[in-house]
């Protein structure tokens, strides 16, 4: 029994620095993450959001990229939210529909 739970503690142990990729990426690769996820977000608002802003989410999920784009819809007066996301594989990114600001604020710096 003793054997069985020291294992586990060594194997806990070992995984603890796999689970923290922030930790061991450098700021200027997070930094050009994030330029890189904003402009591909950007992009897809194109057509849909004049003038877009977009707050990225510094570090994203494990697998994903997460950003918020806002701004007037194009041809309304209405201002919306989409959310866009950015696969860390593949670099490709998709946004989702627009969200009136009634459902979802967002106040960019």
């Amino acid at each position: 029994m003793f054997r069985s739970r020291k294992l586990l503690a060594i194997a806990a142990l070992a995984v603890v620095p796999l689970s923290s990729p922030a930790v061991a990426s450098s700021d200027d690769a997070w930094a050009e993450f994030a330029k890189d996820v904003a402009a591909k977000c950007t992009a897809l608002a194109e057509g849909r959001i004049e003038q877009p802003k977009v707050v990225v989410d510094p570090f994203g999920t494990e697998s994903y990229g997460v950003a918020i784009v806002t701004g007037k819809a194009v041809g309304a007066d209405a201002v919306v939210s989409s959310i866009c996301v950015y696969d860390k594989k593949t670099q490709a990114a998709e946004i989702g529909g627009e969200l009136p600001a009634d459902q979802v604020t967002i106040t960019v710096p």
